[in-house]
C-alpha cells in the first residue's frame, strides 16, 4: 500500500473526532434556530463524509469552478445541513452567518442544495434519486472529455466522482435506471457511498423496502463494499480506498449508519429524520457526546485550522494541474483552445457554416427528419455535442453518422444508448452539462416527456443547457393512438419556468429551432417534432424564418391585398394547414394574416412594439394546435376575438391524416371557423 494511501486510512484521531463532532452540531444548531430541516442524516453520516473529505476530495475552495477537481454530489439533499457545514469548515465563500441563516429568506443555504445558489454545490438535490443519477452523467463527461483532450504524457482530464446517497435514493426509480446504465458502461471513477441509516420518514425502512441492496448493486455491475460502522473513520477510508483501486466497475459503498447518532432519545427513530431535535433532546445530545452547550454554532480553534488547511491543499492540487495544463498548451495549443472554449461554454467559430437550407423540392420532410440531418451538419462543427435517445434512434433520428457509440471500449463515441430509461436519460444529461464541456442531447416521443419531467424540472432550475428532441408530437402521428398521442405535453412543457419549447413548422424553422438552442444559455431547450411529413417553406418565399424563430414568434404570410381581417395564429404541423386556408380565404375575398409562433417564451421577451406588429391589438385570432386549447385561451375572463381549434381529449387510432381532419384540422373547417369568427363579431 502507497504511503499516501497508509495515511488516508489512519485510524481517527482524536482532532478527527472533534471534526466530526463540529459538523454534526453545527447541523444541529442551525436546524434548531430555523425550526426546520433534517438534522439526523448529517449526525449520522458526519464521520463518513468527513474522511471523504478531508483525506480523498480533491477541491479548491478558492475557486469551486476549477475543471479537474474531484465532484461531490449530496443526492441525500435533505441532508443539506452536512454540505453546507462542510463548505464552511474548508473555506468556501459560505459565511457562519450564513450556516445561521439557514432555510431563511434570501441566504445561500436553502433546505436542499441548489447549485445556482450556493458556492461548491454541484448540483440541485432534494427530489431524492436525482443527485446519484445526475452523478452518473458527471462520471460520463469525465470519461468523455479524457477521451477528447487528454494525450500521452499530457492528463488534463482525471477526476473522481463521489455520492451521498441515502435509503430514499435507492427507493425512486430514477436511481435504479443510472444506477444499471453506469454499471453497463463500466464507470470506474463513480463512487457511491450508501448511507444506510433503515429510517425514512414514516419510520423502520423495513415496512417497504427490504431487498439486498448491495445484491442489486452487484447485479448492475457495481463493485459493492461493505462498511458495518459509518463512524469507523478506519473502515470508511480502507473502502474509499478500494474504490479508488477499482477502474472497470463504480463502486458502491454500503455504509451502516445511525440517523441522529448521539442523540439519546431519537437516535434511530423516524423522529429525528425531518423535524428539529427539540431544545431539551439537544442538550442531552451535546452532553452525551461531550458537546459544550454554549456557545450555539461552536467551531474550536483546532477544528478551523485544520479543516481551513483544504485551502492551501486545494491551491496546490490546482497549481500542479495549472503546470499540467501549460505544458499541454505547449505542446497541443489548437486541443487546449477547445478544451478552455468547451469548459466557457462557447461556440466555436463558424459552428453554423454548413446548417443545411431546404428548398421545397426537398420535400415534403418530417421535422424529426430535418432535425436528423440538422443534427449531422452540426456534429463536425459542434464537437462538444454529445447524445442520444431512449431506445428511440431510429424513429428520433438523433444518430451522429460516424461518430461512434460511447461505450466501455470506446469513450470517443458520441451517441449514447440510454435504453428504455426516459428519467434517468434526463437526470443524466443533467449531470454531463452541470459537469461543463459538453452539450448534451436527449431524445423520445413528446408523450413520455410526462416519464421524463422531474428531471427537467430540475434542469430548468438548475440553469442547465441540455437539449430534448421530443417527435411524434401530436395526434398527427395517427396509428399508434391515444396512450402514444400527445395532448395535454405542450402546454405542460410551456408551464415550466425557464424551460425554452421550440415547436417549428418545417424543415427550414427545424434548422433555425437548432440555432436558437445552441445559442440559448441558461436553461433547457426542448424541440417538438414531427412524425409526419410536412411541406417545406420556401426560403427564397419566406426569407425571414431564421430571424422569426429566434424571436420566438414572426408573420409568416401576409394577408394580400390590404389589411388583413384576421390572423391565424400556429404552431409546427398546423403552419401548413394555416397557409392553405389562408389561400382558400383569399379566394373568398377574407385577407388573413399567417402568424407562425414555433416559441411562446421568445416571443413573450421581445418589445411590445415587435409584439404588436405581429398581432395588432383588436386583430381577431382563429388559433390552431393539436393539443389542449387551455392556455391559449382565457377562462376566467373570454375573449371574444379569439378562437381556438384545438385537442381537448385524448386522440384515437387510425391514420394520421385522417385523425387531424376527424379533430378539425382540415381546411374545411379552419375556413369555416374563421368565416363564423368574423360574422359573429360584425354582428356583436
Amino acid at each position: 500500500m502507497s504511503e499516501r494511501a497508509n495515511k488516508a486510512i489512519r485510524p481517527a484521531s482524536p482532532l478527527d473526532e472533534l471534526c466530526i463532532n463540529t459538523i454534526r452540531f453545527l447541523a444541529v444548531d442551525a436546524v434548531e434556530k430555523a425550526n426546520s430541516g433534517h438534522p439526523g442524516m448529517p449526525m449520522g453520516s458526519a464521520a463518513k463524509t468527513f474522511t471523504l473529505w478531508d483525506r480523498f476530495l480533491r477541491f479548491n475552495p478558492r475557486d469551486p469552478g476549477w475543471p479537474d477537481r474531484d465532484r461531490y454530489v449530496l443526492s441525500a439533499g435533505h441532508g443539506s445541513m452536512l454540505l453546507y457545514a462542510l463548505l464552511h469548515l474548508t473555506g468556501y465563500d459560505l459565511p457562519l452567518e450564513q450556516i445561521k441563516n439557514f432555510r431563511q429568506w434570501q441566504s445561500i443555504t436553502p433546505g436542499h442544495p441548489e447549485n445556482t445558489r450556493t458556492p461548491g454545490v454541484e448540483a440541485t438535490t432534494g427530489p431524492l434519486g436525482q443527485g446519484i443519477s445526475n452523478a452518473v452523467g458527471m462520471a460520463i463527461a469525465e470519461r468523455a472529455l479524457a477521451a477528447r483532450f487528454n494525450r500521452p504524457g499530457h492528463t488534463v482530464v482525471n477526476h473522481f466522482t463521489y455520492v451521498d446517497a441515502s435509503d430514499g435514493d435507492l427507493m425512486e426509480g430514477v436511481a435504479s435506471e443510472a444506477a444499471s446504465l453506469a454499471g453497463h458502461l463500466k464507470l470506474g471513477k463513480l463512487i457511491v457511498m450508501y448511507d444506510d441509516n433503515h429510517i425514512s420518514i414514516e419510520g423502520d425502512t423495513a415496512i417497504a423496502f427490504d431487498e439486498d441492496r448491495a445484491a442489486r448493486f452487484a447485479a448492475y455491475g457495481w463493485q459493492v463494499l461493505g462498511v458495518p460502522d459509518g463512524n469507523n473513520v478506519e473502515a470508511v477510508a480502507a473502502a474509499l480506498h478500494a474504490a479508488r483501486e477499482e477502474t472497470q466497475r463504480p463502486s458502491f459503498i454500503h455504509v451502516r449508519t445511525h440517523i441522529g447518532f448521539g442523540s439519546p432519545n431519537k437516535q434511530d427513530t423516524g423522529d429525528v429524520h425531518g423535524s428539529p431535535l427539540g431544545a431539551d433532546e439537544v442538550k442531552l445530545t451535546k452532553e452525551n457526546l461531550g458537546w459544550p452547550l454554549e456557545p450555539t454554532f461552536l467551531i474550536p480553534d483546532e477544528v478551523g485550522e485544520h479543516m481551513g488547511r483544504a485551502v492551501q491543499r486545494g491551491a496546490a492540487w490546482q497549481s500542479q494541474w495549472e503546470k499540467a495544463i501549460a505544458a499541454y498548451e505547449q505542446e497541443f495549443p489548437e486541443l487546449a483552445a477547445e478544451f478552455w472554449r468547451a469548459q466557457r461554454g462557447e461556440l466555436s467559430p463558424g459552428w453554423d457554416r454548413d446548417l443545411p437550407r431546404f428548398a421545397p423540392e426537398d420535400g415534403p420532410l418530417a421535422t424529426r427528419k430535418a432535425s436528423g440531418k440538422v443534427i449531422n451538419a452540426l456534429a463536425p462543427h459542434v464537437p462538444e455535442l454529445m447524445g442520444g435517445s431512449a431506445d428511440l434512434a431510429p424513429s428520433t433520428k438523433t444518430i451522429m453518422d460516424g461518430e461512434g457509440d460511447f461505450e466501455p471500449g470506446n469513450p470517443a463515441g458520441r451517441n449514447m444508448h440510454f435504453g428504455v430509461r426516459e428519467h434517468a436519460m434526463t437526470a443524466v444529461l443533467n449531470g454531463m452539462a452541470l459537469h461543463k464541456g459538453l452539450i448534451p442531447y436527449g431524445a423520445t416521443f413528446l408523450i413520455f416527456s410526462d416519464y421524463l419531467r422531474p428531471s427537467l424540472r430540475l434542469a430548468a432550475l438548475s440553469e442547465v443547457k441540455i437539449i430534448l428532441v421530443f417527435t411524434h408530437d401530436s395526434i398527427g402521428l395517427g396509428e399508434d393512438g391515444p396512450t402514444h398521442q400527445a395532448v395535454e405535453q405542450l402546454l405542460g412543457l410551456r408551464s415550466v419556468p425557464n424551460l425554452l419549447l421550440l415547436r417549428p413548422a418545417d424543415a427550414n424553422e427545424t434548422a433555425a429551432a437548432w440555432r436558437t438552442a445552441l445559442e440559448h444559455q441558461g436553461g433547457p431547450v426542448a424541440l417538438v417534432l414531427t412524425r409526419q411529413k410536412l411541406p417545406i417553406l420556401d426560403p427564397e418565399q419566406y426569407p425571414g424564418i431564421a430571424q422569426g424563430v429566434a424571436k420566438g414568434g414572426y408573420v409568416l404570410s401576409e394577408a394580400s391585398p390590404g389589411e388583413p381581417e384576421l390572423a391565424l395564429v400556429v404552431t409546427g404541423s398546423e403552419v401548413s394547414l394555416a397557409l392553405a386556408a389562408q389561400a382558400e380565404l383569399h379566394q373568398e375575398g377574407l385577407g388573413a394574416r399567417v402568424v407562425s409562433l414555433p416559441a411562446w417564451h421568445l416571443f413573450r421577451e421581445q418589445p411590445e412594439e415587435y409584439r404588436r406588429q405581429v398581432l395588432p391589438e383588436g386583430l381577431p385570432m382563429l388559433i390552431m394546435e393539436a393539443g389542449v386549447s387551455l392556455g391559449w385561451r382565457s377562462y376566467l375572463r373570454p375573449d371574444p376575438l379569439v378562437e381556438v381549434i384545438g385537442v381537448d381529449t385524448f386522440g384515437a387510432s387510425a391514420p394520421g391524416g385522417e385523425v387531424m381532419k376527424h379533430y378539425g384540422f382540415s381546411v374545411e373547417n379552419v375556413c369555416r371557423r374563421a368565416r363564423e369568427l368574423l360574422e359573429r363579431l360584425r354582428g356583436a
